[in-house]
């Protein structure tokens, strides 16, 4: 699927990678629009075609007491806010089937979280709704196993579906990514490499994920030079603050020269 016909992304002549990328949770409208306008300018910059990534809750936490959200319809309406005013198209994850209507109206992309992907309702709902879905590799499944989630997108009559490798178990508290599942989970929709999830360390005693942010670079670079369509990234200003995900989010001050590098190396590997 051609990501420029989502409704208002902008066309590109690079042959660029995408991105999806913003924070890991809607916190308030002021830090949204800030991390969309600095990213929107980093990626007009260079030619790179985005969506705007937010979750408008976060219903997967480890304890009772983990940040879930601003409130669902608050969240989205920011969401919403943020596309019309810098005209990109926006994701985010849904967690239950009612999620899946009530988020088409605010969003372009619905995405179904890793632990859910293989909930067979929840993935129809989404591809009922004719929006994008992105599927995220389960952390407990084989990359030849995903063909199985893009039919059921595509047997429910659609057919924009993409497939986004966020790492496997390895052990109780660390991840893997296996690059050999990008060519072929390529043949079934276009692959995603999420970035900073796959550098998380979860399961830790205290009920809050750790992560290595260190290694996002290598990651990335690794994920364009094995051929991924695009990257997904979380992003913040302060990720010793945010609200969820902090320990494996990209400062935002960062991303800029990272993405200048990848999108030489996605340049160097389209001339081969």
């Amino acid at each position: 699927m051609d990501i420029t016909k989502i409704p208002q992304i902008k066309h590109t002549e690079s042959d660029n990678f995408f991105l999806l990328a913003g924070p890991c949770a809607i916190e308030g409208e002021d830090m949204a629009m800030r991390i969309a306008e600095k990213v929107v300018a980093i990626t007009n910059k260079l030619n790179i075609p985005y969506v705007f990534k937010g979750s408008f809750k976060k219903a997967n936490r480890s304890r009772i007491d983990s940040f879930t959200g601003i409130g669902d319809e608050k969240a989205l309406k920011i969401l919403r806010k943020v596309s019309e005013t810098f005209k990109v198209p926006t994701i985010t994850d849904i967690h239950q089937i009612s999620d899946a209507t009530m988020a088409a109206e605010y969003v372009d992309v619905l995405q179904i979280p890793a632990f859910l992907v293989r909930q067979t309702d929840l993935v129809v709902a989404a591809a009922e709704t004719g929006k994008v879905v992105n599927l995220k590799k389960g952390q407990f499944m084989s990359p030849e196993s995903m063909q199985h989630a893009v039919k059921k997108v595509i047997d429910s009559g659609n057919e924009q579906v993409w497939i986004t490798d966020r790492g496997t178990m390895f052990g109780y508290q660390d991840m893997i990514v296996d690059f050999r599942g990008v060519p072929t989970m390529k043949q079934y929709a276009p692959v995603v490499l999420d970035v900073t999830h796959s550098l998380q360390q979860p399961n830790q005693s205290s009920g809050v994920t750790g992560g290595r942010p260190a290694l996002i670079g290598t990651m990335a670079r690794a994920g364009i030079a094995a051929g991924v369509d695009g990257l997904f990234m979380e992003t913040h200003f302060d990720p010793a603050n945010a609200k969820s995900d902090g320990a494996n989010m990209l400062d935002l001050s960062l991303l800029e020269k990272l993405l200048t590098d990848l999108t030489a190396i996605r340049k160097t590997i389209n001339s081969l």
